[in-house]
């Protein structure tokens, strides 16, 4: 696999015909936040010919956009003035602590404790789902611009990473409620299987059998198929999923397809019908993002992509308070209409995909509708997982505001509370 990062990514750039002036912008963008590109992004997915409109492209290279004005405008006052390495390093080691860096609570809710010390590297946010950051896992075959993890990608001061198995198996013999272990990151198949066994397999031993379910979330279907077909270990990591199946575990590729082109190749085919062989079920979901996918019939056609090579269509999420937000975010309102403008152009094996879903502190908020109820107009929303079990299924309204990005931009309405962890008051 060849990379590109850095200075390299500017140089495949210009290659590929893109101006001095977009050049200058994506050093000063690549300042603040992580941008990478493998040779299988570069040849089998992006259309340079449409470059830099191609939803690819604007996927995984830089845009100016991507950082606040005042953000950009500071950076790039320091690179033209020929700032160092180590002050444009500085300022945009500044500049990320402004974008947020962990949201939703991930590092002052989430972080599980053992013996009286917390567990970094671990996250155990819902009742029965804890989450695994393996520290030989905590980078990506390629780079997506709007990951609400790029955090992880950006130095070890903010990243979440945890080194010893024995650690996870220790916290999850004490917590029998937990059915689901999911390696995340990073992505975990970024690892060597062997690496990989030696954190899968303690969890297939006796005293663990109340772990059921198995979860790698990847990215590694769309940016390096290869993985699962063609590299040295790949046959290794099928028969480690075989395994963990035979063991009686539910073992479930969680997928992120941003794009229908994701599932274009040949590659990727082959590496489905591979992986679905092994007995293991992919899921895929992705964020609705301004510029890639904001389009009902790019939607549709993915769902309807996936249905067919055998993959369950599970989230269409809204794009995270995080990092290149404002570049990416859609108004709450037109992913309401993106979504259900999808789901009518498909069967009901399509609409297993759940949305438009933000991912908040308090939990995974749905929203339903947009009905007008006694002359008001407003949005549903129900809370589809909750922090709180307790608060699973609960339905609440806030008034209709066609501006609004994030449930924190929401008001109450008809008499409901917006839960807390958010606003609270009822109107």
């Amino acid at each position: 696999m060849k990379l590109y990062t850095g200075e390299r990514l500017a140089e495949l750039a210009l290659a590929r015909g893109l101006s001095e002036e977009y050049l200058r912008d994506l050093r000063i963008v690549s300042a603040v936040l992580p941008f990478r590109v493998n040779d299988y992004v570069d040849r089998e997915l992006i259309d340079w010919t449409a470059a830099p409109d191609d939803p690819i492209f604007r996927l995984t290279f830089p845009h100016r956009d991507m950082l606040p004005p005042e953000v950009f405008s500071s950076i790039a006052e320091m690179y033209d003035a020929d700032a160092s390495r180590e002050v444009l390093a500085k300022a945009g080691a500044q500049a990320r602590r402004l974008l947020n860096p962990h949201p939703g609570g991930q590092l002052d809710a989430n972080i599980p404790v053992l013996q009286g010390k917390p567990l970094l590297g671990l996250q155990h946010k819902y009742r029965e789902t804890v989450l695994v950051f393996p520290s030989q896992g905590q980078t990506c075959h390629a780079y997506c611009g709007y990951c609400f993890r790029w955090a992880q990608f950006v130095g070890t001061e903010t990243r979440q990473a945890i080194s010893d198995p024995t650690v996870v198996t220790a916290y999850l013999r004490e917590h029998p409620e937990v059915t689901d272990a999911l390696f995340t990151g990073g992505d975990p198949m970024i690892m060597r299987t062997a690496v990989l066994r030696r954190w899968v397999d303690p969890l297939l031993e006796p005293g663990l059998e109340h772990i059921r379910t198995l979860r790698f979330g990847t990215k590694a279907l769309s940016y390096w198929p290869t993985r699962f077909t063609d590299d040295a270990d790949a046959d290794d990591l099928l028969r480690l999923f075989e395994r963990c199946v035979a063991a009686g575990r539910h073992v479930a590729v969680m997928a992120h397809f941003s794009h229908p082109r994701e599932l274009s190749t040949a590659a990727v085919r082959r590496a489905i019908a591979r992986i679905r062989d092994t007995g293991a079920v992919i899921r895929a979901q992705a964020p609705l993002i301004a510029h890639v996918n904001d389009d009902a019939d790019v939607w549709a056609r993915m769902w309807q992509s996936l249905v067919e090579s055998g993959v369950i269509p599970y989230y269409m999420f809204v794009e995270r308070d995080t990092g290149a937000r404002n570049y990416f975010e859609v108004p709450l309102a037109r992913a309401l209409e993106i979504y259900t403008d999808a789901i009518r152009q498909v069967s009901g094996l399509a609409r297993s995909a759940r949305g438009p879903v933000m991912s908040t502190h308090i939990g995974k908020v749905v929203l339903d509708g947009a009905p007008t109820i006694m002359g008001t107009k407003v949005f549903a929303l129900r809370l589809l997982q909750s922090r709180d079990p307790r608060d699973t299924g609960k339905q609440f309204f806030a008034r209709y505001d066609p501006g609004a990005h994030w449930l924190d931009d929401l008001t109450p309405a008809l008499g409901t509370t917006i839960p807390e962890g958010s606003r609270s008051e009822v109107v």
